[in-house]
């Protein structure tokens, strides 16, 4: 993410050294996320909302379902609108206006995530064959910016998705304006880890996200086989570190998966 905020160089060789001396500037361990709190349900107004804090990293997630015109090639499937703002107060260079570089990659990743992981059932999203469908528009909030936008992006994403709600009502498609779940399916879990020399990191701090030399997201599905991966930063990874990476993700992603399903259910759940 962002790798255009002042950090001393102070502040850079204290990370990097604390990493080389197998610790972390929080005091974590390399393969521990931090605190998460999950909040769903709470804004009236959309089809599905999720509020996420990972440390001090916080992400609103929205969903809103609007009827629409299929595309001519998917004329019985509907159709998924990802946007991601980032919020002037969530960091000092998030700045108001059209979408920065950082929003539409942010928007693109979880917007694959949702679409090839096959978590939304588009089909049933269709009315009217070539006609009438319905449209998801997803749209991601950055309110606090301490470190790790992909994976909170990802969480809110997530249970945001599967607590939604179709209103049928406005397609007349239901005698009774009582909304149906969206159909859905057990999701993938992205986590993230970072390079920071040749120490291997999971759930960068703000920091640590700077410092980085490389960034590697792995998105693992309920038996742990790999559904998407996203390299970032200028470094490189082995294959030992690589491989390191997916079964730490593997490990994270189960507890996860098992917050996610919680606040859904519950409406708020806490991972730490």
């Amino acid at each position: 993410m962002p790798q255009h905020i002042v950090l001393s160089n102070i502040t850079r060789e204290y990370v990097a050294n604390l990493a080389q001396s197998e610790k972390r500037i929080d005091g974590r361990a390399f393969d521990q996320y931090r605190n998460i709190r999950l909040k769903v349900g709470h804004i009236t107004k959309a089809e599905g909302s999720a509020e996420v804090w990972l440390g001090h990293t916080r992400v609103l997630a929205g969903i809103k379902l609007k009827p629409g015109v299929p595309y001519p090639d998917t004329p019985d499937a509907g159709t998924l609108t990802t946007s991601a703002e980032l919020n002037p107060l969530a960091a000092p260079d998030f700045e108001a206006g059209p979408p920065q570089p950082e929003g539409i990659e942010l928007a693109r990743v979880v917007d694959r995530g949702v679409r090839e992981s096959g978590l939304i059932d588009f089909k049933k999203l269709c009315v009217t064959p070539g006609e009438k469908i319905w449209t998801v528009f997803l749209d991601l909030h950055i309110l606090d910016y301490d470190g790790n936008l992909f994976d909170a992006c990802s969480i809110a994403a997530l249970a945001a998705t599967l607590s939604a709600k179709v209103p049928n009502k406005q397609y007349e498609v239901a005698e009774e304006d009582v909304p149906i779940p969206l159909t859905t399916r057990d999701p993938p879990i992205s986590c993230t880890s970072v390079k920071i020399g040749d120490r291997i990191l999971l759930d960068p701090g703000l920091d640590e996200d700077l410092v980085m030399d490389a960034r590697l997201t792995v998105a693992c599905d309920l038996e742990g086989n790999i559904r998407a991966m996203q390299k970032g930063g200028s470094g490189s990874f082995s294959v030992p570190e690589v491989k390191t990476i997916i079964r730490v993700s593997q490990s994270a992603g189960a507890l996860i998966r098992g917050l996610i399903k919680d606040a859904v259910k519950n409406g708020e759940a806490t991972l730490g």
